[in-house]
């Protein structure tokens, strides 16, 4: 097409996406409320909870296992929920959960892709789950890192609404992990805002402070098999102490057994020590973070 044809049309197009963020949301599959209701089984399967968002397990009759989220303390009406479904329905990535749907009725109800395999917590504190191995989380981490590169470098203006954590990291069939907490309302926030650009390019501001150090917990939970809800602080501290090294051996995940790679397994904990040190004023950017993990784990060992 014209270079000249492309710009005359550009503005247009602009509009028009403007006008499509709040009101009628185009092209989404309408869920029934009954269907719902029975999938969750009465909304009694809970994943997770913030003080505005309840996420369910939902098992349709054609055996897809998907996540239902509910979305709570709407003030503004239905503008805002449909900005909402707007602003998911954008985001592919193959580390984020895909909007499927929605659903108006009773409540108001978001349906996402397949959770096959359920939550990353479950496989790190349920010992029914079959235990993850030390490829599987190192493919976690770079995959959450990965979604988390498109939400604040490859999007404009940029998405810092997300919530990083075991509870909300999700599973498919194949163990690739899947951000859910995602959006205008994450992170327990009880407004809705237009996500801004405060945050330069680099992530190093305090939103992408905040991101970094839910990552830093992350790897640490990754690594030690142990909850961030019970123990965050404690992992933290532990990663921060001056002499840490000489206890990794007793903080790792018993189900690990030696089946890690100790070069790998100190590159994911220099990463974690500079996602928690620095608080909100983070030292390294999401992109370094990515960097280094491709630089450390995916090349050759020397």
């Amino acid at each position: 097409m014209d270079h000249r044809l492309i710009r005359k049309l550009r503005p247009r197009l602009l509009a028009w996406l403007r006008r499509s963020r709040s009101g009628r949301v185009l092209f989404m599959k309408r869920f029934p409320y009954k269907d719902i209701k029975r999938a969750t089984d009465g909304f009694q399967s809970i994943m997770y909870t913030t003080s505005n968002i309840a996420a369910y397990k939902a098992r349709f009759q054609d055996g897809g296992v998907v996540l239902i989220k509910e979305m709570r303390d709407y003030d503004q009406g239905k503008d805002a929920f449909y900005r909402e479904v707007q602003l998911l329905g954008r985001l592919h990535h193959r580390h984020l959960l895909a909007l499927k749907g929605l659903s108006t009725g009773h409540r108001r109800l978001l349906v996402f892709d397949n959770i096959e395999r359920g939550s990353l917590k479950e496989h790190l504190t349920d010992p029914i789950r079959t235990p993850l191995d030390w490829k599987t989380r190192l493919q976690i981490v770079i995959g959450v890192v990965a979604a988390l590169e498109y939400l604040l470098l490859f999007n404009e203006p940029p998405m810092y609404h997300v919530s990083i954590s075991s509870s909300s990291i999700m599973l498919d069939e194949n163990f690739n992990a899947k951000l859910s907490d995602v959006g205008l309302q994450s992170s327990g926030e009880n407004y809705v805002t237009v996500p801004h650009t405060s945050c330069a390019k680099d992530c190093t501001g305090q939103e992408c402070g905040n991101i970094m150090f839910q990552l830093g917990v992350l790897i640490l939970e990754l690594i030690t098999g142990q909850s961030s809800d019970d123990r965050a602080a404690d992992l933290v501290q532990w990663i921060r102490e001056y002499r840490f090294c000489s206890s990794i051996h007793k903080m790792l995940d018993p189900d690990l057994g030696n089946s890690y790679d100790s070069r790998e397994l100190k590159s994911l904990l220099a990463v974690a020590k500079l996602c928690v040190r620095y608080g909100d004023k983070p030292k390294i950017s999401i992109l370094q973070v990515l960097r280094y993990l491709h630089k450390k784990i995916e090349s050759p060992h020397d």
